[in-house]
């Protein structure tokens, strides 16, 4: 395969020799037949279509649900750059949790003028409700997931944070069973850190943060969906299926006695933690919106008074905020006195006037973002983007500069892909997953690798046309 120097190949060096942590993949991938490979592709697109591993594209005049592609040539990580990576993820969850804590009680770091007062009191995330509150066990992001991308042998970026409600554990965990029943050989051969015991880690450090009002040695598990027609359904199913926990929506919740009770065929049962899959606005129509028939009138009043864990908690989607994102390595040295191990991505907030002028002068160089955006829609990949595309959306900057942030565009490392030319070069991201307890925080070794099948884009998102790959992380 010819290496294209331009951008860092996680596979081979520059003179196209597989690198440490491929080299034994790649010895036995070079003794494959390609159409039998290719066969295997073609049984795995299948496999995931028997198994409804779908999801849902909104605004598209095509079929609603459609499979996630996905590749077989893994994406492999050594054990020590894992290592590496672990302790700037961790350091960053630690540091989020703390920052949420503090914006809705002292506000110290605002106090101290590390962080602008309008960051927080203007931001649509932020909930006055939860002022003065302190979740069960201290705990606001349960379950977060790190965006990482790559440049080079030694640096990596964390791009965005995702403690609203991050998705795409379940197919990191059915890629990993993919490989494991086709390829069965490759794992006895090559030691690689499992993933499949997430679902049960998951339950217990959701356990671990039961509130006050739960005297039952083991606290009663629900995950909270908001429906069928939601893009991440399948997750929200698979998740509950394999945890042991209850599948409910909103009409199947109510209040008695003080708790959230869910129907069951023996009447209403206490729930102590809630693992919901929808957004603050939809949680509580007594709160929130008036109009949400996906939540349970009266939850937040029940989770205020220590008779429910949600996770994650409400108001935990500011440190979503891409804004908030710049500020992330000074929100870690404020709160844990130390110098950020997972490096930030330049980013300039186009609320400043200085930034918001550079912006515009530089547009087709940069990538621009909405603040509170996700799945790769309202963005703009300035290099990629015609002068029609240019001038609508700097019109679009200038009209609310606010609700975006621009970056540079990065050279994002690839992993090669198997076509029928054979391996071929794409851009990808990863999302590990972390698990966070009272007592301990867990890091999925690895996570999702989303990859943009598109030749040149660096675009992974599932909506926007890319695919996943297994994310290998080596044993010791």
């Amino acid at each position: 395969m010819a290496v294209d120097k331009s951008f860092f190949d996680e596979m081979f060096d520059e003179a196209g020799v597989p690198r440490e942590a491929f080299a034994s993949y790649y010895e036995w991938f070079a003794d494959q037949d390609p159409a039998q490979l290719l066969k295997k592709t073609a049984q795995a697109e299948d496999l995931f279509r028997k198994t409804g591993i779908t999801f849902a594209v909104y605004g598209q005049q095509e079929a609603e649900e459609r499979l996630i592609p996905f590749d077989i040539v893994p994406r492999i990580i050594a054990a020590a750059e894992w290592a590496r990576l672990s302790r700037g993820i961790e350091q960053r969850v630690r540091a989020m949790n703390t920052f949420l804590h503090d914006i809705y009680h002292r506000q110290e770091i605002v106090r101290a003028g590390r962080l602008p007062e309008h960051m927080v009191s203007q931001n649509s995330a932020f909930l006055d409700k939860m002022i003065g509150f302190t979740p069960p066990g201290g705990i606001y992001g349960h379950i977060v997931g790190v965006d990482l991308v790559r440049t080079g042998p030694n640096e990596f970026y964390a791009l965005e944070d995702n403690a609203r409600t991050p998705s795409g554990v379940s197919y990191m965990l059915e890629n990993r069973e993919t490989m494991m029943s086709m390829f069965p050989e490759l794992f006895s051969s090559i030691k690689v850190r499992q993933v499949s015991d997430y679902p049960k880690k998951l339950r217990r450090s959701l356990s671990a943060s039961a509130p006050p009002k739960c005297t039952s040695g083991k606290p009663v598990v629900a995950v909270l969906t908001p429906g069928i027609y939601n893009s991440a359904y399948f997750e929200h199913a698979f998740l509950a299926d394999q945890m042991g926990a209850e599948l409910v929506e909103g009409h199947d919740l109510r209040i008695v006695d003080g708790r959230v009770a869910m129907r069951t065929t023996r009447g209403y049962r206490a729930i102590d933690v809630l693992y919901r899959r929808l957004d603050d606005d939809y949680l509580d129509p007594l709160t929130f919106r008036p109009d949400s028939v996906l939540g349970v009138p009266g939850i937040m009043d029940v989770y205020m008074s220590g008779g429910i864990t949600i996770a994650n908690a409400p108001g935990t989607g500011i440190v979503d905020d891409k804004a908030i994102y710049s500020y992330i390595p000074d929100i870690i040295r404020f709160y844990m006195g130390e110098e950020p191990l997972l490096q930030n991505v330049p980013t300039w907030r186009c609320s400043e006037a200085d930034s918001l002028a550079y912006v515009l002068d530089h547009l087709s160089e940069l990538v621009v973002k909405e603040v509170h955006g996700s799945g790769g829609y309202g963005m703009l990949v300035g290099p990629a983007a015609s002068k029609r595309e240019l001038s609508t959306f700097a019109a679009k900057l200038r009209r609310h500069p606010g609700n975006y942030i621009a970056q540079p565009t990065l050279a994002l490392s690839t992993v090669p892909i198997l076509t029928k030319k054979g391996l071929t070069p794409r851009h990808v991201d990863l999302r590990p997953f972390v698990l966070v307890s009272p007592d301990k925080i867990e890091i999925t070794p690895g996570g999702l690798t989303r990859v943009a099948l598109k030749k040149g884009s660096l675009v992974v998102n599932s909506s926007q046309g890319g695919g996943t790959k297994d994310s290998w992380v080596l044993e010791d």
